[in-house]
């Protein structure tokens, strides 16, 4: 409780330095359309005191803390529902990955592999020397397994996301990170029944070591660059993500994957020609329907991400487009 009360405090006063390169492409441009400045901070006016001589009364700010947080964050980080949405994922994905370790399968799940047809593949589940891999479930970490809570806070009282920030919150901010609903008690039954945790992240490599830590943090256990840890920056491939599960397959046999962005199970759905209707089709369609809930699982995330890009005319398509005065259809009874 007492850190939780020393947060505002904290990083409102924290001088944000260092650091010079974003560890996600995503998260900028994603963030900019999804999360609104809930107060303005800007000069004397957010300690209360005046500018071009304007009386004090006037130009009172309200607490920050008092004024509505972007509605994607209200829910992420405050609502009950999130929770549930969080929680019943692990137990599913858990429930899974034990029964699927169990059968000892000959492939792993399919995923996004480098050079697969189609964008995925499955990877054998036997060494060269014919004994088997350790089963494991790769998960994402940003949103996934942790809740970046404290980085969220400074954004949401008006702070615009800048690598800047990212980089040293990603090197420094264990200490106001939470772990995701569910994510604690799915994690030690999976280590329970002999699977690993891997985690494939993109977070910059420059700060695996402050990544174990938010890992550690938020109860979820070690976790090891190069053998339990992959980050942006361990290859060639920058922030797409089939070279790094490739790498974690050949060691270990893949059971399932969870994210909260499509990319964390196969590059192929962030492919920058697709318009949102065309990766949601891609991904509710098809093989990969399959998948969810049956080897893949999604975490919410409504924060930012691929997930949320697209203008009104590329979320509606033009048989959602109803408005007063339009007759359609009676519904049949």
């Amino acid at each position: 409780m007492m850190r939780r009360a020393v947060v505002a405090a904290l990083l409102a006063s924290a001088s944000l330095s260092g650091c010079v390169s974003t560890s996600d492409s995503l998260m900028a441009d994603a963030r900019a359309a999804a999360s609104q400045p809930v107060a303005s901070l800007r000069g004397n006016d957010a300690l209360g005191g005046t500018t071009d001589g304007a009386r004090p009364e006037a130009t009172m700010a309200t607490d920050p803390l008092d004024q509505p947080a972007p509605d994607s964050m209200r829910w992420l980080y405050g609502s009950g529902e999130a929770a549930g949405a969080s929680i019943q994922a692990y137990r599913m994905l858990a429930d899974y990955a034990i029964g699927a370790a169990a059968a000892k399968p000959a492939r792993s799940v399919e995923m996004g592999l480098p050079d697969a047809a189609g964008g995925t593949g499955t990877v054998d589940c036997r060494k060269p020397d014919g004994s088997t891999k350790q089963p494991a479930v790769v998960f994402d970490v940003d949103e996934t397994v942790i809740l970046n809570s404290g980085f969220e806070y400074w954004t949401a009282l008006g702070h615009p996301y800048d690598s800047k920030s990212w980089d040293e919150w990603a090197a420094n901010g264990a200490p106001f990170v939470a772990p995701v609903p569910g994510a604690v008690t799915g994690l030690r039954r999976l280590r329970e029944a002999g699977i690993a945790v891997v985690y494939n992240t993109n977070r910059d490599a420059r700060y695996a070591k402050g990544t174990a830590a938010a890992i550690a943090a938020a109860g979820l256990g070690p976790a090891t660059h190069f053998d339990t840890l992959f980050l942006k920056g361990d290859d060639a491939m920058g922030g797409r993500k089939d070279g790094r599960r490739a790498t974690i397959a050949a060691r270990y046999c893949v059971v399932a994957l969870a994210g909260d962005n499509l990319g964390d199970f196969a590059d192929v759905f962030n492919d920058s020609g697709l318009a949102p209707q065309a990766r949601r089709e891609l991904a509710a369609r098809g093989r990969y329907a399959q998948l969810w809930g049956n080897g893949w699982f999604a975490l919410p995330n409504p924060v930012y991400g691929e997930s949320i890009k697209g203008n009104v005319g590329d979320v509606f398509p033009p048989d959602a487009r109803w408005q007063p005065g339009i007759a359609g259809d009676a519904p049949n009874p």
